[in-house]
């Protein structure tokens, strides 16, 4: 691969109107050196105002519904509109298709021209054709964005970037299954890297600008010769990149940490994007696998760990020799943080809600461990399942006693959030231990509840930090810091975040 720049310029974007006090820009990372300003999406909007709030340079775009914006004015009226932003702003954006006419170009110059392409899924050959088209005109970057919706789609665009080899073109995929290739463009010579001001929609694949710099180490771009990454429906609000690439900074370890949204397993798992990555110079390495491909991880891989077999579900990918290897770490992350609290489970009886592989994997580690394990699920198909599986005696979630059990795991999405608990807090039996297996950016409802009434709780994070430093050790062959992990952990709980989004990770 070919020596880039230490660095890269941050943009983040702005898609909504900014509030009077102008929070949103103040808390942008000290590092974001643009704000991209969507007035199709945000209005008029006075760059006087959002320089009081912001040091850097601004930038004006005008995304038309061809190109999967807002703005559908007349030609002659855009034209106006990006001539006179440019009188205010640092960078003004034009559309190649129909901006690049004389008139726009004589009162923009080329230093301050961001010229763009926003389309469809390309091959490499569109992507040179619209190379062409935007070439025609001088600019200080040229964008080249189509949206995908398989893995494979987005690969082409880095595939572009590493052909090309030019330092002011970026390209990369939109939508959820090619937020990936934004952050792997930098690495291939892409001198910028976007991400949003703020997050919009819960599950839209996008990266804030937050994001680029606290879980992928932007705008620094150290050496990266491996990929892992973890791969589900919805990842992008998920805190094991956080926790892996501090991890990989921190011992030296030149690897890249990335989120794969995928609705298919084999969307990702195909010998294209495999093929693809390694020709690139950074192969697929390992995989942490959250909902809904569990079982299909286990499927994939050569050889699978016993926990993993008997569960019928791996949350965890890694390459052994030209074998992979399928195994679950929510076994350890339910045991472990028992253990250090010297708490004997032989004997004891344990519920287990919710019959999704996190469920099966705790089940059987409990029963393991010599525990008296019932199964109890929502909907009785997966329950019974889970129970033949398993050989453990099964309990429809409308006929479970919560009073009959000394530990009781919450395996379901469900934890208060919105007023749906898995379970009532309130029937929980004396000295009774709850284990929350929702990840999120504070201590969720159901964990409060319970400490409210003095019950022994480990929550979503504390399991976290188990599996995660479990799956790196597996991944790298090296520990990482418990203490150090915590903190980022606990930093994260400080920080804005969509509660409802995140409690949807690492559950099934």
């Amino acid at each position: 691969m070919r020596e880039i720049v230490p660095e890269v310029a941050l943009i983040a974007t702005l898609t909504r109107p900014p509030s009077r006090s102008g929070e949103e820009l103040t808390a942008l990372p000290a590092r974001v050196r643009f704000v991209e300003v969507r007035a199709d999406q945000v209005g008029s909007v006075d760059p006087g105002v959002l320089r009081r709030h912001f040091n850097g340079k601004l930038v004006y775009s005008l995304r038309s519904r061809r190109e999967g914006g807002s703005f559908d004015g007349e030609l002659a009226a855009r034209h106006e509109r990006l001539i006179a932003a440019a009188e205010r702003y640092d960078r003004v954006d034009l559309e190649a298709e129909r901006d690049l006419v004389p008139r726009v170009l004589e009162r923009i110059p080329p230093e301050r021209r961001v010229i763009s392409w926003h389309g469809t899924a390309a091959d490499l050959w569109d992507y040179r054709d619209r190379l062409g088209v935007l070439d025609r005109a001088a600019a200080w970057l040229y964008r080249m964005v189509p949206t995908v919706t398989h893995t494979a789609e987005a690969l082409a665009a880095l595939e572009f970037l590493v052909e090309l080899g030019r330092r002011d073109v970026t390209a990369f995929a939109a939508g959820r299954a090619g937020t990936w290739t934004s952050l792997l463009a930098p690495r291939l010579g892409a001198p910028v890297a976007f991400g949003a001001v703020e997050l919009r929609e819960p599950d839209a694949g996008e990266i804030s600008a937050a994001q680029l710099v606290a879980d992928y180490g932007l705008p620094s771009l150290k050496p990266v010769r491996e990929l892992f990454g973890i791969v589900g429906s919805v990842v992008s609000r998920s805190l094991s990149p956080r926790l892996h690439n501090a991890a990989y900074r921190v011992a030296s370890v030149p690897a890249l940490y990335l989120p794969f949204s995928a609705e298919r397993f084999e969307d990702l798992w195909s010998d294209r994007v495999r093929a693809g990555l390694a020709a690139l110079g950074m192969p697929l390495k390992g995989l942490t696998v959250i909902s809904p491909h569990k079982e299909a991880a286990l499927a994939a891989a050569a050889v699978a760990s016993p926990v993993a077999r008997r569960a019928g579900a791996a949350n965890l990918l890694v390459q052994r020799g030209r074998s992979w290897l399928a195994t679950t770490t929510d076994a350890e992350g339910v045991l472990s943080p028992l253990r250090a609290r010297r708490v004997d489970v032989a004997r004891r009886r344990v519920a287990v809600v919710g019959c999704g592989g996190a469920g099966r994997a705790a089940a059987a580690a409990f029963d393991g461990a010599g525990a008296e394990v019932t199964l109890v699920n929502r909907g009785l198909e997966r329950g019974r399942f889970a129970a033949s599986l398993l050989g453990l005696p099964f309990a429809p979630l409308a006929d479970f006693a919560v009073g009959d059990y000394a530990i009781v795991v919450n395996a379901t999405p469900c934890a208060g959030h919105d007023g749906e608990f898995p379970f009532d807090v309130r029937g929980l039996a004396r000295g009774a231990i709850v284990v929350d297996l929702v990840v999120g950016a504070a201590p969720t409802p159901l964990v409060r509840a319970a400490e409210a009434l003095r019950h022994t709780v480990i929550d979503g994070r504390e399991v976290l930090l188990v599996e995660a430093r479990r799956q790196f050790r597996l991944m790298t062959g090296r520990h990482m810091a418990a203490e150090a992990a915590r903190k980022l952990l606990d930093g994260h709980g400080n920080e804005r975040a969509d509660e409802a989004a995140e409690r949807r990770q690492a559950i099934a």
